[in-house]
């Protein structure tokens, strides 16, 4: 029979309210230019026009081409991370004799392990699910690009009409990249449950708290979050 403490049930709840703040927050500053996701976005938009303004376009597909065989290596370590949590839960046994050897961590019931395996496991099958759309979307926006006018057009309402398009595919492509991200990030943090409960806690803050420097008061979101400001005044 599964027991569950109600310090485990505060500690995933507190997980799940902290990974709905950073995602709402991050979201309520989408487009404004003040985090540094929404500054990407910025650039994209940027890049996706001056590419339609550019007579040689190599430099747009290879940089595409990158992008894709980023977000295709983070799907194939999604997988490799859901094996690894059905791995996990085969060797439930030989977890529990090494988590005996050591005195200062209490294994919890068998049920309850297997349950924090299975939960580790619907994580990174989010992360596949968002990675893959991503791969999806960039192939789609090298698609785009492949399409827009040559850049004697570049002044038309055509192909302005095609850089935009091409931007609204790599800003997509771009967010659920960041979401497959995301769960990674707050992966790490989840597994401090496989200790007990107090680490969950410690580690899901340590894991928002870090998101929310890099996003808003890091070096590298200040200095394109200025020039997105710039951009948009």
């Amino acid at each position: 029979m599964l027991s569950v403490s109600l310090l485990d049930i505060i500690a995933v709840v507190w997980f799940l309210v902290a990974w709905t703040i950073y995602a709402s927050v991050i979201n309520h500053f989408a487009g404004s230019g003040r985090s540094l996701s929404s500054a990407m976005d910025f650039q994209r938009h940027q890049w996706m026009h001056t590419m339609a303004r550019r007579d040689l376009r190599m430099i747009d597909t290879g940089i595409m081409s990158g992008l894709q065989n980023g977000t295709a290596f983070f799907a194939s370590t999604s997988l490799l991370a859901i094996g690894g949590s059905f791995a996990l839960l085969n060797a439930t046994d030989r977890i529990y004799g090494v988590l005996n050897d050591i005195a200062l961590i209490q294994p919890a019931p068998r049920g309850l392990f297997e349950l924090k395996a299975i939960g580790l496991m619907l994580i990174f099958g989010y992360a596949f699910f968002q990675f893959g759309w991503s791969y999806r979307l960039f192939n789609y926006a090298s698609i785009l690009v492949g399409a827009t006018p040559a850049s004697a057009h570049a002044g038309e309402a055509d192909s302005i009409a095609a850089a935009d398009r091409a931007a609204v595919f790599t800003i997509t492509a771009g967010r659920h990249f960041n979401h497959g991200l995301r769960a990674f990030f707050f992966a790490v943090g989840y597994l401090g449950w496989f200790i007990n409960a107090w680490m969950l806690i410690a580690t899901t803050t340590l894991v928002f708290s870090v998101q929310l420097y890099r996003q808003f008061f890091s070096p590298s979101a200040r200095s394109v979050i200025a020039a997105a400001l710039k951009g948009r005044s």
